[in-house]
Parts: structure tokens; sequence; C-alpha cells
């Protein structure tokens, strides 16, 4: 259920109904940083938070300058999203060497690599669940003991004809357009939507509920103070109801969302919220919208 006036009213699914559940859909993953100890941290002080859904990990780290984040063997693409105009690191794999500063979304390829913060600042790390090392350190590994029935398996989309390589993509000078939604970046392994920030409360009477049939949502607050609201479809049994969630966040925090609650986030910040959502591996129907994937050249749908 969208407003009009948002770009995603056009999608083919936006008004389809939600299928009937079959057993107990899973409740949201919920990591506010700051009230949350983070689970690395590293002897120069670069502090790690790592939150995982099912076929992914998201590694938020902030970081002392001069530290560096290895990953040796790496099975598949990853990515790394730059929320801040201060952010700026150097990433090495490949035999390349590239920088990157402000607010960019970065893929790397499998491998060998090392991600250097250049300066204190912020930086996120999404890899794939085979990532086994990371998975099992998340703050949630336990909500994870088993799949969640409703989530599809990870399957990989199509490497890039061009092949593997660094590619950096800022963000910054994108312009808005009525007709797309955010600003999509997607690669063999993740779709990321680096939101245009909201400025003030979002309007009440434009909310957005909507479900997904069987992908989860991430949300990443990256600025400014939200509310994220989830609701549980309703089965046959009353033992699989659960109360809504309203839940209150402010940044960095991250709202792992189910298939297929019914949700929507409303920013509540006076200044500057910015959101950043996050899909592993990238959406189908975002990708069939023509434009709105902004490296689609780069990395072709199955």
């Amino acid at each position: 259920m969208y407003d009009k006036s948002d770009a995603r009213s056009a999608l083919a699914t936006a008004t389809a109904p939600g299928p009937a559940p079959q057993g107990r859909v899973a409740a949201p993953e919920l990591a506010d940083h700051d009230r949350q100890d983070p689970q690395e941290t590293t002897a120069a002080g670069s502090r790690t938070w790592l939150t995982r859904g099912q076929n992914f990990v998201l590694a938020y780290t902030s970081a002392r300058g001069g530290d560096a984040f290895a990953r040796q063997g790496q099975p598949d693409e990853y990515v790394v999203v730059l929320p801040h105009d201060g952010s700026s690191v150097e990433i090495t794999a490949g035999g390349d060497t590239v920088t990157a500063s402000g607010r960019a979304v970065v893929v790397v390829p499998p491998g060998d690599s090392t991600v250097t913060a250049t300066a204190d600042c912020d930086l996120v790390r999404l890899f794939t669940v085979r990532s086994a090392d990371l998975a099992e350190r998340c703050g949630n590994a336990a909500s994870y003991a088993e799949d969640h029935p409703h989530v599809a398996p990870f399957a990989a989309w199509p490497d890039p004809p061009g092949g593997f390589r660094i590619r950096v993509y800022p963000v910054a000078d994108i312009p808005k357009d009525p007709q797309r939604f955010g600003r999509i970046f997607r690669c063999s392994t993740f779709m990321v939507n680096f939101l245009f920030p909201h400025e003030g409360p979002r309007d009440t009477t434009k909310l957005s509920p909507h479900h997904h049939d069987d992908f989860e949502q991430c949300s990443l607050a990256v600025r400014g103070e939200f509310v994220h609201h989830i609701r549980t479809p309703w089965t046959t049994r009353l033992d699989d109801w659960r109360e809504d969630v309203h839940h209150a966040c402010g940044s960095p925090s991250v709202a792992v969302i189910p298939p297929p609650t019914v949700h929507t986030t409303q920013a509540t910040g006076p200044g500057t919220n910015q959101l950043i959502d996050i899909f592993c591996p990238p959406r189908a129907d975002f990708s069939a919208k023509p434009g709105w994937v902004l490296n689609a050249d780069e990395y072709p749908a199955p």
C-alpha cells in the first residue's frame, strides 16, 4: 500500500495480497548500537557490531583511522557502504588499490582484500552467510540456529560480464527522479538502496505499509530517528500470533524485517533522517523497473 506519489506504487506486486503464512513467522531482528556492546573491538579502538539475517551479515564499524579490516579467501563479492560525508577508506583487492570517500557504495571482489580506514569514520561491510566466521559471531546468531521457513534460500545473481574488480559508486551527486525509487545498486550478492535523506518527520498521511513474500528487508539507520512499524499476519493458530511492533530507534541501528510481515518505517527526527535498505540477494521487482538500478549495465539480472 503506497501513496500515489511513491514510485513503488507502480510495482507489479504493490497491491497484491500476501500469502497465507505456513508456520510461525519469525520475529524482527532489531539492533540498536547505542544500547548494545560491539562484537569486536580492535587494539586501536575500532568497534564493530555484527548483525545477521538469513542470507547476510552486516558489520557496522566505527573505525579509527589507520585500522585495516582484511578478508582472506573471501568466497564471493561483498559490499562496503560509506554512510557519511566524512567516511574515507582505501581498498586493496585483486592487485588493485582504490580510494573512496564521502557517501558511496563499493563492491569488493572475491579473494583476498583489505579495507583500511584513512580517517576516523563509520563504514559498513555486507557479506553473505558464506562468510561463516562472521555469521557465527553476530549478536543475534542464535535467532538463525535454524533457517526461517518463509525466507527463500540464497542464490547468487550472475557474475559481472566485465569481470570482478573493485567498483566505487558515489551517491552524493545523484539527482532525485520521481520515476525512480532511491539510489539503487546491485552486484552478484546484494542490492543496496541508498535512500534520499528525509528532512524532519515523515508525513503520517503518506506511510507505506507493505509486505514481501519471501525475502527479508534490512533497514540500516545511519542518521536521525525512526519508528519501525511491523505487523505479523494472523494464521489459524493463535499461538503463532505476535503483537504489533512499533520500535523507536536512533542511529546507527539495524532492523531485519521478516517476510511476510506488513511493515513501514516512519522518520521521526527533527533534522536529517537517513536510511539505507539492503537485500540479499538482489530484488527481482526493483531490477525489473527500467532505470531503477543505476549500475544494471555492469550486473545482469538472471
